[in-house]
């Protein structure tokens, strides 16, 4: 486990604001203690300095995880989030969707959300800009990229892609075998 580097920071911050924009210091600067963000077989963990100094004394090879996962580099050095950041994304987010009780369930399958199934949705939300999908019921279920702007999806048919689908809670039970 180590800290990330300048270029590393700059991946994960670059993709934590594209869905929660400048409140990326909201997670760095808390007021219930200090935060961080630590490298540990290519998956990024935030967890509280007091939880880093209790996970310090666990050799590498044993440490299996500590804090919560927000993500992964991949092999091409590329940040992907993982749906375990939904929690500290959820709060911040910039824009949102809400979805009709019909297309939830499609959006937990892994499918991407046609304009029939928005509920509402955040105003200025541009092309492929990253929001968090709320149920009807204002609970988080995931968070993707918009495929067309709020002013486009207001003029374009029911059938029309509107949101392109990144992560969503159905993952826990899809793919419970790979997830780490």
């Amino acid at each position: 486990m180590r800290p990330l580097t300048e270029e590393e920071q700059q991946s994960v911050f670059g993709k934590l604001a594209k869905y929660i924009g400048d409140n990326v210091t909201h997670l760095i600067e808390r007021a219930d203690g200090d935060y961080v963000f630590r490298l540990h077989k290519e998956r990024v963990y935030y967890c509280s300095e007091n939880l880093l100094k209790m996970a310090a004394c666990i050799s590498r090879d044993l440490l299996l995880s500590f804090g919560t996962c927000l993500g992964k580099f991949t092999k091409s050095r590329k940040f992907l989030l993982h749906i375990t950041a939904l929690d500290y994304i959820a709060p911040y987010a910039k824009c949102r969707i809400w979805l009709k009780p019909n297309a939830e369930q499609q959006f937990l399958y892994g499918n991407n959300v046609l304009k029939s199934g928005v509920l509402r949705m955040s105003e200025g939300a541009d092309r492929a800009e990253g929001v968090v999908v709320y149920s009807s019921t204002d609970t988080p279920l995931g968070f993707g990229v918009t495929a067309k702007g709020t002013s486009d999806t207001k003029r374009s048919d029911p059938t029309a892609l509107v949101l392109l689908h990144q992560a969503d809670l159905g993952e826990y039970l899809r793919k419970e075998e790979t997830l780490t």
